[in-house]
């Protein structure tokens, strides 16, 4: 529940302070302060400055809160017997979206706006500050727009994913005609992205070129589903449309990798200058739900390209809110260090978003990482290091949680 905020809260005593800024910096016998939603200060227990409120971390860990860049939390239904058939060896394909379109469409907007009002929770609860959603389970003009409504009431970042499946029984360009106008027409007000499912079984090349072209001409940033059932054109169409992230990323050619890492080479890292790249956004959750090679976040870090971790919620292949999951899996599996996986769960995920600094158009403070001036998103472990998310998997590690300054948990 939520509390009312003091002028200003120190939390002192921190045993590992992973801030995820800039420096990269990791700190011990840590303190922070913020006010309002501002942190204000950064530095050791033993110089922390006075505060109206003191909260004694105990030498537990503080991380930035998660940023989940990347889910699908605008449905009804559940796919329980895909995935039972999917345990057993059925392969996926991408037509049991049709039944959660189903589903979907089938509820009140009060059941929905519900659901979706849940899982955020759920997500909170864990640690997790910041939250992307699409559209895409309504694929015709009103259910689309309803999605968009609901989801920018509820969530920090919504995408439009009209282009998610082509409907049962419509003409792929027809209906690709109706996601480049009406649909998005409709949806633009509530928006901020737009996205396309470029995959066999989706919308193939010249259908996702003219989604993303529709999209860019609207004003709206770009973010790719690629390369997730094999080789394909998502990655090289995220490259040539300069799109923030492109997300799954599971089948990568050596092509694939040069290109991303390419997009990055007048970034620097060290300042947060230069010019952006597109993200690779892995969804670790997602690829064993579907038992597919787990994205190759090892090489791409190796690369130069930044990466992001997303929990990509949805009823079909990856129904869960936790990002530790995902980290832990990451770490486990995907031969990331703690800190690069941590990283890629908060400042990858800011980064994916567009807000990895404080100089966002709408005037957004800066979130994914801990740094004077940026938004007091924290997330406290049950746990003296964050290296215990992958030395204790599947133990519930988060202790606090403060979102915009405000204790959630």
């Amino acid at each position: 529940m939520s509390r009312t905020t003091p002028a200003s809260t120190l939390i002192t005593n921190i045993g590992e302070l992973m801030t995820q800024d800039l420096e990269h910096r990791v700190l011990k016998d840590a303190a922070l302060v913020f006010e309002g939603e501002r942190i204000s200060w950064i530095g050791s227990s033993a110089a922390a400055p006075a505060a109206d409120e003191r909260v004694d971390a105990g030498g537990r860990a503080v991380l930035p809160g998660w940023v989940d860049s990347h889910s699908h939390l605008v449905f009804a239904g559940d796919r329980t017997a895909e995935f039972e058939a999917r345990m057993s060896g059925a392969s996926y394909t991408a037509g049991g979206i049709a039944v959660t379109t189903g589903a979907t469409r089938s509820v009140s907007d009060a059941e929905l706006a519900g659901l979706v009002r849940e899982r955020v929770h759920e997500a909170l609860s864990q640690g997790t500050t910041y939250l992307e959603s699409k559209t895409g389970y309504g694929l015709d003009v009103a259910n689309e727009e309803r999605s968009a409504r609901i989801a920018a009431e509820l969530v920090d970042e919504v995408t439009y994913l009209g282009a998610h499946l082509v409907p049962a029984g419509a003409d792929p360009e027809e209906y690709t005609d109706l996601v480049c106008g009406a649909m998005l027409d409709a949806v633009l007000p509530h928006v901020r992205w737009a996205d396309v499912f470029c995959e066999q079984g989706a919308f193939n090349e010249d259908q996702s070129r003219r989604v993303l072209k529709a999209a860019k001409d609207a004003g709206l940033g770009l973010r790719v589903h690629g390369n997730q059932l094999g080789e394909g054109p998502g990655v090289a169409l995220a490259v040539e449309f300069g799109a923030a992230s492109v997300d799954h990323v599971n089948y990568l050619s050596g092509e694939d990798v040069l290109a991303l890492a390419e997009t990055w080479a007048h970034w620097n890292p060290s300042t947060g200058t230069g010019t952006r790249g597109t993200v690779a956004t892995c969804l670790p959750a997602c690829d064993l739900s579907t038992r597919q090679p787990l994205a190759p976040g090892r090489e791409l870090v190796d690369a130069g390209v930044q990466i992001a971790l997303a929990a990509n919620c949805n009823p079909g292949t990856s129904y869960t809110t936790s990002m530790a999951f995902c980290v832990t899996t990451a770490v486990l599996q995907m031969r990331l260090s703690v800190h690069e996986a941590v990283r890629a769960a908060t400042y990858g995920g800011a980064l994916a978003l567009g807000r990895d600094s404080g100089n966002d158009v709408d005037g957004q403070r800066a979130v994914g990482s801990l740094a004077v001036g940026h938004r007091a998103d924290l997330h406290m472990l049950k746990a003296p290091s964050a290296t215990h998310l992958a030395y204790r998997p599947g133990i519930p590690l988060t202790h606090s949680v403060w979102r915009a300054g405000v204790q959630a948990v």
